[in-house]
């Protein structure tokens, strides 16, 4: 009999929006197509047990192809609207990688019209704060994702 407890539908889809920015970064840095990445995380990362980790948690697959489908085929609109929501001086190209892969992801999930907004916002500033735990950018992601979100679905706010 095992002790594991299943994670929350909730808990899955947190899982699901932190492996989509990593499947984002790693599509970005290898060059590999959104198919081919999906399926290394299918096959190899979700639920993965390593000796230094642990136990990663199961993600929600429906809820990670749906961030990761729409981020890739919006990402120009996507890019744009990040943009927007940034400084003149500071375009998406500008930011480094795995803050591109977030505001992307959380793009995806906005655009997909899923999930209230500030949902979205409050769970990419955790994802934030899981790749950045020391730093400020929380609040950056805060703020540009709030940008992004009332601009993306204003009739939310």
């Amino acid at each position: 009999m095992s002790d594991i407890k299943k994670p929350s539908k909730r808990d899955m889809k947190s899982a699901a929006r932190l492996y989509a920015v990593q499947a984002l970064f790693q599509m970005e840095a290898s060059d590999e197509t959104v198919d081919k990445v999906r399926r290394q995380f299918y096959d190899h990362f979700f639920g993965l047990e390593t000796a230094e980790e642990g136990t990663f948690i199961e993600g929600d697959v429906d809820h990670f192809h749906l961030i990761t489908e729409t981020a890739v085929n919006e990402q120009a609109a996507i890019d744009q609207m990040t943009d927007r929501a940034l400084v003149a001086k500071w375009p998406i190209g500008r930011i480094d990688s795995t803050m591109r892969a977030l505001f992307r992801a959380a793009g995806g999930e906005l655009m997909a019209k899923k999930t209230p907004p500030k949902v979205v916002i409050v769970e990419f500033v955790d994802v934030a704060k899981a790749f950045y735990p020391d730093g400020k950018e929380s609040k950056f992601v805060n703020a540009v994702l709030d940008h992004m979100a009332r601009e993306c679905q204003p009739e939310a706010f």
